[in-house]
């Protein structure tokens, strides 16, 4: 009887022991692995459009209380064996780390977009269906009816800029987000353009051709000048950018658009093309950016009528044709 009621208390403290053992990592696991609170909203949480540095998104997660130990999230990101990607995640500081992490390294949520200044639209569209996996059909929709629908937008009103779109926004929303950034964009340009009794619909005409012809941010106000000038006097503007634009606008929508003109290109006959017609093409020829705009706004006082850029595209200007024969054989033979 005795030696039961001593194996029996022997028990019940290995018991206890166990217990405070399984206690003591519950808690040890939980204060490193789980969830920082038990109930919380859903919030958005970026990683760059760049590469994605993992130490720096392991920082920003504890930062942020989304996680309770940096060491213990790393090693539940490691066992997923997926990188992060750029973009957009919807998380919570009720995931623990292993939801956290396989949540992170799976398809974002928002997707970033990046579009340089000087795009036509089909290159934009070409760029989001790539990130967004579009089909053939869902990149014509894009460019034949999503960007057709309002003649003053047919073209350079979306607005280069980068976007955080998510995953499942359609073409037609994506066409009217861009539309919206060029509105806020352009809306303090609209009574400074009215002031100097010019359209918005001809300074982006124009704006377009700067963004395309330019070599740099600072030569543009001497190619607004010029061209501005060449505009006043009724000269044809001569631009290659335009020709460019009217030979690429075909259906097969592949990559490729801006290619060098040759001399049987200027023989196109369209109203983008000015080498044939004088004044501005019927629409703008590219998307540009605020620089270019404000080009147009502000242009450089130059009496120069021509210009061309060197292998360094190094802006030179003449005052007359023959100066511009001098130019082309200095800078370009």
């Amino acid at each position: 009887m005795r030696n039961f009621l001593v194996n029996h208390k022997f028990l019940l403290v290995a018991v206890v022991l166990l217990l405070l053992l399984i206690g003591s990592l519950f808690i040890a696991y939980n204060s490193l692995f789980g969830a920082p609170q038990k109930t919380a909203e859903v919030e958005l949480f970026t990683t760059p459009v760049v590469a994605v540095n993992i130490q720096n998104v392991v920082k920003r997660l504890k930062d942020d209380g989304f996680i309770r130990n940096a060491w213990a999230f790393s090693v539940a990101l490691s066992r997923t064996s997926k990188e992060i990607e750029s973009g957009g995640y919807k998380i919570s500081k009720s995931m623990d780390a292993w939801k956290l992490a396989q949540t992170l390294t799976s398809t974002p949520s928002l997707k970033w977009v990046v579009i340089p200044e000087g795009l036509r639209k089909e290159e934009i569209g070409e760029r989001l269906a790539k990130t967004f996996g579009w089909d053939e059909k869902q990149l014509k929709d894009w460019t034949y009816t999503y960007t057709a629908m309002d003649y003053d937008y047919l073209e350079g009103v979306y607005f280069p800029d980068t976007y955080l779109i998510p995953i499942n926004e359609s073409g037609l929303d994506i066409a009217k987000r861009l539309r919206r950034r060029f509105d806020e964009q352009f809306a303090p340009y609209m009574s400074k353009f009215l002031k100097q009794n010019i359209k918005w619909t001809t300074a982006l005409k124009l704006a377009s051709i700067v963004q395309r012809e330019a070599g740099g941010k600072n030569d543009m106000p001497l190619i607004a000048g010029i061209l501005w000038s060449r505009l006043l006097k009724d000269m044809k503007l001569e631009v290659d950018a335009t020709v460019q634009y009217v030979r690429d606008d075909r259906d097969s929508l592949t990559t490729g658009f801006w290619k060098p003109i040759k001399p049987e290109d200027k023989e196109i006959d369209s109203k983008y093309n000015t080498y044939k017609y004088t004044g501005l093409p019927p629409f703008p020829i590219s998307n540009p950016g605020l620089d270019a705009i404000e080009a147009v706004l502000n242009p450089t006082e130059t009496d120069c009528l021509y210009y061309l850029h060197d292998a360094n595209r190094q802006i030179h200007c003449a005052k007359t044709y023959q100066e511009h024969l001098l130019n082309i054989d200095k800078y370009l033979k």
